[in-house]
């Protein structure tokens, strides 16, 4: 793997620079998630300019509306734009898994839909993964969709799901088969949010205003045609997805801000010259460098046109284990001060970014079953 970039990757990141400058205003700080209705237009039109310039699915396929650009370039896209507070909104799962999955198992149609609105920036989605009984053990799912001639009937929960305040379609995993395996009798369903018989209930916490929802499905009746792949057959198409979604956010690049934030603040009141914290920043910076390395060695599997391997889950650790550190650091070195004044959002953030994609204990299972092929406890 060669770690240089070319002359027209440092060029292509120059351009999204400048271009990141002409769009946003000075001193943004990201989208103000108490007003949903300006958040999802601003980040629809920042969407549509990136869209403009061919960057948005610049790494599709010419014929799904992308580029056929290198994986590099979405890589170097998503370290200019997640640190400074992803300014594509949820629009970014779009380009990274959705609609990559939408690709890979769609039917001509749901293709032509789906494909070409995200292709422009038009259309905002969420998904519906985890429920109060299944989080991170995703396959014991239990929402249940049952066939009625054209249509599915869905009851059941999902929580934890972000992006629902903006979303306009909903990516749902359910079971179609109860007397299955648990990794098999799993279906996909897209459809839109406000399809009726779907509560949406917005859950309180410390992360943030509008992070996460409960979603309650009653009787919510989806068309046949909104199943994406074959009935019961949903968790190989979810598999891959997964492994695009785990990488396509540089958490690295959002630990190494809070990283230089929390050394200026360390410098200001003098604590730079503990021996102990210095330690510290030196195991924080190496653990950075070491997501970063690791999730570059997917970006050069994908480049290379390789299936899905456990790297992904691999790189997701590290990526997770650097912010977990960096956060206690920078808690550490802000004092109370920080949670005071209310800065310490950055800190908060790290906690959800641990958890989403899969908890760490989900992705070290993951390496341990697919990587070193270990046996499962009886």
């Amino acid at each position: 793997m060669d770690f240089d970039w070319t002359a027209d990757d440092v060029a292509y990141r120059n351009d999204v620079r400048n271009f990141l400058a002409e769009q946003l205003p000075p001193g943004w700080n990201g989208y103000d998630k108490h007003d949903l209705p300006r958040y999802k237009k601003e980040a629809k039109a920042f969407c549509t300019a990136l869209a403009e310039k061919g960057w948005l699915t610049q790494s599709w396929p010419k014929e799904y509306g992308g580029g056929d650009a290198s994986p590099w370039r979405a890589a170097i896209l998503s370290e200019e734009l997640w640190p400074i507070g992803e300014p594509r909104g949820s629009q970014y799962m779009n380009a990274n898994w959705i609609g990559p999955a939408i690709m890979f198992a769609g039917t001509p149609e749901q293709k032509a839909y789906h494909i070409g609105r995200m292709s422009k920036g038009d259309v905002f989605w969420c998904q519906g993964f985890s429920e109060p009984d299944a989080g991170s053990d995703l396959p014991a799912l239990r929402t249940r969709a049952v066939r009625d001639g054209d249509e599915y009937v869905i009851n059941g929960s999902k929580i934890w799901t972000s992006h629902v305040g903006i979303a306009d379609y909903i990516f749902l995993l359910v079971r179609t088969d109860p007397d299955a395996p648990k990794r098999e009798g799993i279906s996909i369903l897209l459809f839109p949010i406000d399809t009726p018989g779907l509560d949406i209930r917005h859950i309180d916490g410390f992360v943030g205003e509008q992070a996460f929802h409960h979603l309650i499905f009653e009787d919510v009746r989806v068309p046949v045609s909104c199943r994406l792949g074959e009935e019961n057959r949903g968790w190989p198409i979810v598999q891959r997805a997964l492994s695009f979604e785990r990488i396509g956010a540089a958490h690295y690049e959002t630990a190494r801000l809070i990283l230089e934030d929390a050394v200026a603040t360390a410098q200001r009141n003098g604590r730079i010259e503990d021996p102990e914290v210095q330690t510290r920043i030196g195991e924080v910076t190496a653990l950075i460098e070491a997501a970063r390395m690791l999730t570059y060695k997917v970006v050069d599997l994908r480049a290379q046109g390789l299936p899905p391997t456990a790297d992904s889950n691999v790189a997701r650790v590290a990526q997770t284990t650097a912010l977990q550190e960096v956060g206690m650091l920078a808690a550490d070195l802000h004092g109370s001060a920080s949670l005071e004044s209310g800065n310490d959002a950055d800190v908060r953030n790290v906690l959800a970014y641990s958890v989403a994609a899969g908890a760490t204990e989900m992705q070290l299972d993951q390496i341990a079953s697919r990587w070193l092929d270990l046996p499962r406890s009886k």
